[in-house]
């Protein structure tokens, strides 16, 4: 998929900001809608089908990270979140990861790192030229081409962030990976508290008892294995 067949969303109450954001991402090769509240953000989600939201977390009204968990409770709202903030701090980001987005930047913001981090996220959803075989764990397939996983015949609904990880540690399998490597692969910026979070949230859809986990193991000292069957 082209750059230019990529359609964003950019909901952000400040019309200067948004103006800007519509025209920089129209230069580099995307199609953009933009939003002014959640309100309006809901309206075009019904209307059209977006490829990422470029979303702000302080907005009056329903909030970015409010619109995010609405989003992440309904099923068919799969498209990724990349939250935009003037809160920097690491609870901050981690809050921001545990509703469900699947990256999070800090105002003021260069706006090459929003396209890079963009690309990366759509990167790691585009990954049909990969041709790794498909990976089963339990009643459980996870393709790494498409980066979905499977119930049966049923879609378990990945954010880009845990569709990265899985791809990344089913590269790898059943070898450990640092989680400096997952969070250099996943674009979860830096912090390694992040992979954590993003692990737990990903434990609680793969394994049959979180607390206990089979297949998504911790490996002291290292990182993280996935154990396919």
């Amino acid at each position: 998929m082209s750059e230019d067949e990529h359609h964003l969303l950019v909901v952000d109450d400040d019309a200067r900001l948004r103006e800007l954001l519509r025209r920089y991402l129209f230069e580099n090769g995307f199609r953009v809608t933009v939003a002014a509240d959640s309100e309006e953000a809901r309206a075009n989600l019904a209307s059209f089908a977006f490829d990422l939201i470029v979303l702000d977390v302080m907005m009056p009204g329903e909030s970015g990270l409010d619109l995010t968990r609405a989003l992440r409770r309904d099923g068919a709202k799969r498209v990724p979140i990349l939250l935009l903030t003037a809160m920097a701090e690491p609870g901050d980001r981690i809050k921001g990861l545990e509703q469900g987005a699947d990256d999070y930047l800090a105002k003021p913001f260069e706006p090459r790192e929003l396209v890079l981090r963009i690309r990366n996220i759509l990167d790691r959803r585009g990954l049909a030229d990969d041709p790794a075989r498909d990976i089963r764990f339990g009643a459980l397939r996870f393709d790494p081409a498409r980066g979905e996983l499977f119930r049966g015949a049923e879609l378990v609904r990945l954010t880009a962030a845990e569709a990265g990880l899985l791809s990344c540690l089913a590269g790898r399998a059943p070898e450990a990976v640092s989680r400096e490597e997952l969070s250099q692969a996943t674009q979860l910026g830096g912090n390694l508290r992040n992979v954590d979070v993003q692990m737990t949230r990903l434990r609680r859809k793969l394994e049959p008892d979180p607390r206990f986990p089979r297949y998504l193991q911790t490996v002291r000292g290292t990182g993280y294995a996935l154990k396919p069957d």
